[in-house]
């Protein structure tokens, strides 16, 4: 008896690595995964060569990490143990107060070169650019940060930014998105997606008024309608599976006409897609419901509206932090074109001339500033 309580554990463990091993081959295997919003790695082919080469291991090793009987619950007990033993933010995303996920600082090693990029794209268009930047949920949110935290350093970068940037109108929101968020009395980032939410968006579309030379709609033109159980990036990347969910609004200022002004066209290699109105309303249907904004990521969209208060066309250079701004700006642009230079791979100076463009707005969040390798596609 004594022997058999001496390798208890032995045997509990080889129970379990027995037990795990007949899950992995008898339960089906999973494509997608909700709650990480990816896809899985599936088997992988087996050729010598891959063999050799090591990429079938590698493969293999991914294979059998993805296809773990129950992955979610075994990545959640990492993430809060981590947290539990004071490692928040081991994963880069901090679990902070009021239920905020924030990622931890990005590296800002590579803002120099695009903030060069675009200088040298703004001497030679024949359009002045106005250049906004989303600070960073941590810098703004600063309250809700753990006690323990890597420092988030957008005061300096955005000073610097400023002075390497005399060819622009550089629209500076730091202050003005600190005394709107106001300690937590506005939400304008969402607790578990790194974007800006609707309110945010709106925040930054009235600071874009006077240098893009429209009136800013005010608050109470706009219907406000919430879709709750919204899941973001910062949550399926974090592991926090026990987090609430966000809410999406939709700010719609035509939402009491009989038919919207604003058509939106789509090119996406071969794809074309067109439809009335600028949200998406399908992608309610899934998890990450910022899509709603615009259908996502693509290289070119074009929003046209019949009824804007101007006949000017406005060129969008940005990543998805436009997404739920421009239907905000599309009220004062007949036409507003959006490339994102991550799959827009012609010349955006050529671009401006071939389309009579009158303004163009260059809006990145300064993660996505920073990180970003296409900047080069403006030239």
């Amino acid at each position: 008896m004594k022997k058999l309580y001496k390798n208890l554990p032995a045997i509990i463990f080889a129970c379990f690595i027995v037990a795990m091993l007949v899950l992995f081959l008898v339960l089906p295997k999973k494509e997608y995964s909700s709650s990480e919003k990816r896809y899985l790695q599936q088997a992988p082919a087996f050729t010598f060569s891959r063999l050799l080469s090591g990429d079938f291991g590698k493969d293999f090793e991914k294979y059998l990490s993805d296809q773990t009987a129950g992955r979610n619950f075994w990545v959640g007990l990492s993430s809060y143990y981590n947290y539990a033993i004071g490692n928040n933010g081991s994963n880069g995303i901090y679990l902070c107060k009021d239920g905020y996920l924030v990622n931890d600082p990005e590296d800002m090693s590579g803002l120099d070169r695009n903030i060069g990029f675009i200088e040298e794209f703004a001497e030679k268009t024949s359009v002045k650019p106005v250049v906004l930047i989303a600070p960073s949920t941590g810098y703004v949110c600063e309250d809700i940060l753990p006690a323990v935290h890597r420092e988030y350093t957008d005061d300096a970068e955005f000073e610097d930014m400023k002075a390497a940037l005399p060819s622009v109108d550089f629209v500076d929101i730091r202050e003005l998105f600190k005394s709107t968020y106001d300690n937590g009395a506005n939400q304008i980032y969402y607790k578990t997606d790194h974007h800006w939410t609707a309110k945010g968006a709106y925040t930054a579309y009235s600071a874009l008024a006077q240098p893009l030379g429209f009136t800013a709609k005010p608050e109470s033109d706009y219907k406000v309608t919430e879709y709750p159980d919204f899941y973001g990036t910062t949550y399926s990347s974090s592991g926090f599976w026990m987090t609430a969910p966000d809410t999406v609004e939709v700010w719609d200022s035509h939402a009491n006409d009989e038919k919207s002004p604003v058509t939106v066209t789509i090119t996406d290699g071969d794809e074309v897609i067109e439809q009335g109105g600028m949200f998406f309303y399908d992608h309610l249907e899934e998890d990450d419901k910022y899509p709603i904004y615009l259908d996502g990521n693509h290289p070119y969209t074009v929003i046209k509206n019949f009824a804007a208060s101007s006949d000017e066309k406005l060129l969008v250079v940005k990543d998805s932090f436009a997404h739920s701004l421009v239907p905000f700006l599309a009220d004062h642009f007949s036409e507003i074109i959006m490339v994102d230079l991550r799959y827009y791979t012609s010349s955006v100076s050529a671009l401006i001339e071939s389309e009579g463009i009158d303004r163009v707005l260059v809006l990145y969040s300064i993660d996505n500033l920073a990180t970003d390798t296409n900047l080069g596609w403006l030239q």
